[in-house]
């Protein structure tokens, strides 16, 4: 294994919207390219780098419903820029709590997306 490759979060087209400027305007991933696909899957990939590490999928109808996570807790993002990052989500009035990490040289922000899943921000101690 050679590391995570992405994150899928399948929702209503209404929803998948507001994800998808949450993820792009918030937390500074950017649009990508998307192939096309046989199955007529629609919907968003967002690109940290190079990377295509969060696909949206806009759910068909009639599965508006969300699925079961089990015991998923959160996803993190290596981040930069905390400040920046700071002053975007205190513009939007986008809650958030702050742990500082010594040990390991960081700062973290938790914060729910517009799904209710909840988002780790990592930054480096020394930005």
């Amino acid at each position: 294994m050679r590391g995570i490759d992405h994150l899928n979060l399948r929702a209503p087209a209404e929803l998948i919207e507001r994800l998808r400027s949450f993820y792009i305007d918030l937390i500074g991933l950017r649009d990508g390219p998307r192939p096309t696909f046989r199955s007529g899957s629609r919907g968003y990939w967002l690109y940290a780098g190079d990377s295509p590490v969060m696909h949206l999928t806009i759910s068909d109808d009639g599965d508006a419903q969300p699925r079961s996570t089990g015991w998923l807790s959160h996803y993190a993002f290596e981040c930069s820029d905390l400040a920046a990052t700071r002053a975007r989500l205190d513009a939007a009035k986008v809650r958030y709590e702050t742990d500082v990490v010594d040990a390991i040289g960081q700062i973290q922000l938790f914060l729910l997306d517009p799904a209710g899943v909840e988002v780790e921000l990592n930054f480096r101690l020394s930005e």
